[in-house]
C-alpha cells in the first residue's frame, strides 16, 4: 500500500500543508480513523509531539482547521500503521502573492547589479565628497 503525499518544492510552509481530506485519501483510511490518529487535546489546543499519533501543525485557534505537513504523515504512515512504501511527491505549487513579490524583487535586483556591473568599466575618483569640496575653494 502506498501514499502518496503533495509537497511544495521550495515554497513557503504554509503552502506545503495538507488538509484533513488528502490525509484521508493518502492513508486509505475513514475519516473518522484519521481524526482517531491526531493528536488533539479539547483541554490544548496545541499539545506536545506524540511519536504514536499524527501531529499536526501549530494552530492559533480552535477553529482553525487541521493541517498537517506531508512529512509527517508520512511518518505517521511508514512507523505507527507500519505502511511500508510511503511516497512524498514534490509537485510545484500554485504561485501566490508571496512569490510573485520575490520574483519582482529578484528582477530589481538583477537588474541593479547589471547597472553596478556596467559602472565597473568607467574610471572612477576615489575622492570624498568632503575633498572635492576643498578642492574647488582657494586656499585662504
Amino acid at each position: 500500500m502506498a501514499g502518496a503525499f503533495a509537497e511544495a518544492g521550495g515554497a513557503a510552509l504554509e503552502d506545503s500543508l495538507i488538509m484533513i481530506d488528502e490525509v484521508q485519501k493518502c492513508l486509505n483510511r475513514s475519516r473518522a480513523s484519521v481524526y482517531r490518529y491526531t493528536n488533539t487535546d479539547p483541554r490544548n489546543l496545541n499539545p506536545p509531539f506524540n511519536p504514536r499519533k499524527l501531529n499536526p501543525e501549530y494552530r492559533s485557534d480552535q477553529k482553525d482547521p487541521l493541517l498537517f505537513h506531508p512529512n509527517e504523515v508520512a511518518r505517521f504512515a511508514r512507523d505507527v500503521l507500519r505502511i511500508k512504501e510511503v511516497t512524498v511527491e514534490v509537485l510545484n505549487s500554485p504561485s501566490t502573492a508571496t512569490q510573485h513579490l520575490l520574483g519582482s524583487i529578484l528582477e530589481e535586483l538583477r537588474a541593479i547589479r547589471q547597472r553596478l556591473d556596467a559602472l565597473d568599466g568607467l574610471p572612477t575618483t576615489h575622492a570624498t565628497p568632503r575633498q572635492l569640496h576643498n578642492q574647488s575653494r582657494p586656499a585662504a
